[in-house]
């Protein structure tokens, strides 16, 4: 994601992520969560921190995002 139009804003355990997906579905702001324990647990693999999730928002929307991030947390 690195040459995207995305950026992270947020990374959390799936548990206090999910609520904040429904803020930002409520507030109509497209986002991206890549699970990369889930990821490697699919594909066969193991991995150390399991659980964690990142949130990526388009770069035009972050300000937002990161206004109801800011009242979320």
């Amino acid at each position: 994601m690195d040459n995207s139009d995305y950026i992270k804003i947020f990374t959390d355990n799936f548990i206090v992520v999910q609520p904040f997906l429904e803020s930002l579905k409520e507030n109509n702001i497209p986002f991206i969560v890549k699970d990369e324990s889930e990821s490697s647990r699919l594909a066969g693999f193991g991995t150390s921190i399991k659980g964690l999730q990142d949130v990526f928002v388009p770069k035009n929307n972050s300000a937002q995002a990161l206004e109801l991030l800011k009242d979320f947390l």
